[in-house]
């Protein structure tokens, strides 16, 4: 495979974990074998930017801890999170204290992702 940069679209959270944890973890093992990854968090997605969220949900079936993938995510592999500009208000994320590696970007940087990059959404 020749592109090995990838942005993860994100739209859930609390209100289907599974699929966020899924997405990170796929994410953290594609990035183990130094794939490019970054994040794009939408609608519900964007609360797993916010400081102290990844550590209130979790989804132990198949896929470690969210909040340990987070770090993994971040730590070791330097990804970013970028939140959508248009949801912090409406989920009530102004003057939230984000993970490190996150910040708040319009939805245009998303088109822009997706030219350079391959996407995948959850």
């Amino acid at each position: 495979m020749e592109n090995k940069e990838f942005v993860f679209i994100l739209t859930t959270s609390y209100n289907a974990i599974k699929n966020a944890a899924g997405a990170l973890q796929l994410a953290v093992n594609l990035a183990a074998v130094d794939a490019m990854i970054d994040f794009f968090l939408m609608n519900e997605g964007a609360f797993l930017a916010k400081k102290g969220f990844s550590e209130s949900v979790s989804y132990k079936k198949a896929f470690s801890l969210v909040a340990e993938l987070i770090k993994s995510s971040v730590e070791e592999f330097n990804c970013k999170f970028y939140i959508r500009a248009s949801c912090v208000k409406p989920y009530g994320l102004e003057g939230a204290e984000f993970i490190k590696n996150a910040e708040v970007k319009p939805g245009s940087s998303l088109g822009e992702f997706l030219m350079k990059r391959q996407g995948l959404t959850f």
